[in-house]
């Protein structure tokens, strides 16, 4: 039987590298969710592989009919939400299906598979090392990255509710970690 794997992290924890460094393993058969988005299309992505492309009023319509596992309004009419058809959809095909969410997500996540999901917490070593990697980035003005701060710690006060917490101090030792604790849930 396929299942669920849930990623969390405050931004510049690692979770898109640890992420991107398994989903290449075949012996473990990941395939990203497919989120509902009401955002247009970016670059090259196409509707039904990037993402389901929806326009507002179909998203409410699916928000009516109860069709979200979860879903949330990231400003006024921009929604992103995980279909419950679409992830049966890929279970169904035998795929291990894998969350990239935040924590409230990853909460009706868990909530909603229970013992077919593992929900993994991707936790920085401390707040100043999150500042230094997100310093470090050079991407983002100061008042960015004082908003992510901030946002970082009220998401580590979720880290105890998840089924296990990965502490990204080394990058390698992370990785290997996750693997190793989705290894043994899939088998």
């Amino acid at each position: 039987m396929s299942k669920v794997i849930i990623f969390c992290a405050p931004s510049g924890s690692g979770k898109s590298t640890i992420i991107g460094s398994l989903m290449p393993r075949e012996e473990l058969n990941l395939a990203f969710s497919v989120s509902a988005t009401t955002r247009p299309p970016r670059g090259q992505e196409r509707d039904g592989v990037e993402y389901l492309f929806l326009s507002p009023e179909q998203f409410r319509a699916h928000i009516v009919a109860d069709d979200f596992i979860e879903y949330e309004e990231v400003y006024a009419d921009r929604f992103y939400g995980t279909l419950k058809s679409q992830v049966e959809k890929q279970l169904a095909a035998g795929q291990n299906v894998v969350f990239d969410v935040d924590v409230h997500g990853g909460m009706r996540l868990k909530e909603y598979f229970g013992d077919r999901a593992l929900s993994l917490f991707i936790q920085p070593p401390s707040i100043d090392a999150l500042r230094q990697r997100l310093e470090g980035r050079a991407t983002d003005a100061p008042e960015v990255i004082r908003q992510r701060l901030d946002r970082a710690e009220y998401e580590l006060s979720f880290a105890p509710r998840f089924d296990r917490i990965v502490v990204n101090d080394d990058l390698e030792t992370a990785k290997q970690e996750a693997y190793k604790a989705i290894q043994e849930f899939l088998s």
